[in-house]
């Protein structure tokens, strides 16, 4: 059986952990939350936050 710490460092959780937070961008850009701040509190990529904005427009 694979342990859960095991899974977590796959590519498959590793993408999925991502697009979640990814899919709380828009929600903070509604509430004023800068597209850095964003991208530094998420752990995540500041191009995808900036193509979230972007499409966002």
């Amino acid at each position: 059986m694979i342990k859960f710490s095991a899974l977590k460092h796959t590519r498959v959780y590793q993408e999925a952990l991502e697009e979640g937070k990814l899919a709380v961008v828009p929600l903070l850009l509604k509430a004023g939350v800068s597209v850095e701040e964003i991208a530094q509190q998420l752990e995540v990529d500041i191009e995808a936050v900036r193509k979230i904005a972007q499409q966002q427009c």
